[in-house]
């Protein structure tokens, strides 16, 4: 004899009472057209001005319009992103939209999850696309002019973001700061926008590898990003000097990722090359810090599974480049530069091979040369000496 199924519990009610209401006393209803007549409010409510909020929706239109049907009234695109938009700024709970808007706590959810993979899915190649030869050099140009570090083409650092355990994952899942986090493994420009981005739940583990462990550096390693040819350095008579990226002390040295000289025997060229080091990977942590002030929901810990917490982050990360390239959705390129890169040997050791340590000691001595030197540098180089 089979075993009864358990009687699936009916619900009391179609629609609660004051989710009803949304239409008359939602928040949608009652300030969105005034907001649209106010540009400061509008972008202090949504956290992006009306242009790119009108290019967003635009844009993600077709997938976020839904058939009414003789049963009930479908949510509009507007309504879907605005919810959207007020979460990520925020952080506030589902519970707490659902009195805002008078949506249901499940239909905010769903809301929340999928307008987040359709922004990654709409904007990533218009936003994000995969870096070309000449935007390696555009970004190196960058670094020179504000950071005045040649041939650098990214500042790279990872950022914990505290999510909610997921059963049954013990605390062999948490990092080194003892909680459940997806780590965001981020490449920055000197606009504090972020090149390539990979986001992953890790174990505990070091930065160094968690990214040898990430996609970033597969690419690279297998000669998927054309990085530019080595270049000399500006006003350098000497070889040709290959593009780096620059990284803090927990990353492993290699030709293409520079690293600071360790405190120990530290004489004036290595303090100056960290210093100078120092002011161009500042530029990964402010726009970590610039991501997490615009959008909130980074401020306490996501209350989600890992993987809509991973789509939450990719959305924050375009949203954060959308609104500082404030005509991004019209330079979508899908085409891919196939020139042959320069090859990424990172370590996965950890231990600083001599390519590495060559590379770093052509650059120590450039920015002593008198083409490298900046006229202040000495006496900053050691206050920042002392300080650390």
């Amino acid at each position: 004899m089979l075993d009864e199924q358990p009687e699936r519990r009916r619900r009391r009610q179609w629609i609660h009472p004051i989710v009803a209401q949304r239409h008359r006393k939602g928040q949608f209803h009652t300030i969105y057209n005034d907001l649209r007549q106010d540009p400061f409010k509008f972008q202090n409510y949504c956290r992006i001005s009306k242009e790119p909020f009108d290019n967003v929706l635009s844009s993600l239109h077709p997938d976020l319009n839904f058939m009414e049907t003789s049963i009930r009234r479908s949510i509009s695109a507007e309504q879907r992103l605005l919810v959207k938009l007020r979460f990520l700024p925020t952080g506030n709970s589902f519970a707490s939209l659902h009195y805002e808007f008078l949506l249901g706590i499940s239909t905010i959810s769903g809301i929340v999850c999928h307008r987040c993979s359709v922004i990654w899915q709409r904007l990533r190649e218009a936003v994000m696309p995969t870096p070309k030869a000449e935007d390696w050099l555009r970004i190196a140009e960058g670094f020179y002019q504000s950071a005045q570090f040649p041939n650098c083409i990214g500042a790279l650092d990872g950022k914990h973001i505290r999510v909610k355990k997921p059963p049954h994952s013990g605390s062999r899942y948490f990092n080194y700061k003892q909680y459940f986090s997806v780590v965001l493994m981020a490449l920055a420009d000197s606009n504090y926008r972020f090149v390539i981005v990979d986001i992953e739940a890790y174990r505990s583990t070091s930065d160094s590898r968690i990214f040898s462990d990430s996609r970033i550096s597969e690419r690279l390693r297998e000669n998927q990003l054309a990085l530019p040819e080595p270049i000399r350095l500006p006003g350098s008579a000497g070889p040709p000097a290959p593009f780096v990226i620059v990284a803090d002390k927990g990353f492993a040295l290699s030709p293409h990722l520079m690293r600071s000289f360790s405190r120990r025997d530290l004489d004036d060229r290595k303090r100056i090359f960290n210093y100078r080091l120092s002011r161009t990977r500042r530029y990964v942590e402010c726009a970590f810090g610039i991501l997490s002030t615009k959008w909130r929901v980074f401020m306490s810990s996501l209350q989600m599974n890992p993987e809509n917490a991973t789509l939450v982050i990719q959305a924050c990360v375009l949203l954060h480049n959308f609104t500082r390239i404030p005509d991004a959705s019209a330079d979508a390129d899908n085409g891919q530069n196939m020139a042959t890169p320069v090859i990424f040997d990172h370590s996965r050791t950890g231990r600083p091979g001599a390519a590495g340590l060559a590379v770093r000691e052509v650059y120590a001595y450039y920015f002593c040369s008198p083409e490298g030197a900046l006229p202040w540098q000495s006496l900053i180089s050691a206050w920042f000496w002392c300080l650390n």
